[in-house]
């Protein structure tokens, strides 16, 4: 059982890092620092964006229009710390 704690805590900690991954880029392109007409550039964003729409979708449904600010990838590093917090919490489960 100390296996199925330890493969969810590392998919969660490679969600929290694909998340933060696309936080920086989503900076560095609205700065100027990226360029979308880069292929590689590209080509990162839209698959970053593929993998996290259907978890930002829902998350944008239900958090009031707040122009062009985008709350969602918070609430979503929020969600996921409060599952770390779950889940270590009741560790004693997994064994």
């Amino acid at each position: 059982m100390t296996s199925i704690f330890q493969i969810l805590m590392l998919l969660l900690d490679v969600v929290w890092f694909i998340l933060i991954a696309h936080i920086i880029m989503s900076w560095l392109i609205n700065f100027q620092v990226l360029n979308l007409r880069q292929p590689l550039v590209a080509q990162l964003w839209y698959g970053l964006n593929r993998l996290l729409e259907p978890i930002y979708t829902p998350i944008r449904r239900i958090l009031p229009d707040m122009g062009g600010l985008d709350l969602a990838p918070l609430i979503v590093l929020l969600g996921i710390y409060a599952i770390r917090i779950v889940l270590i919490n009741n560790m004693a489960a997994f064994y």
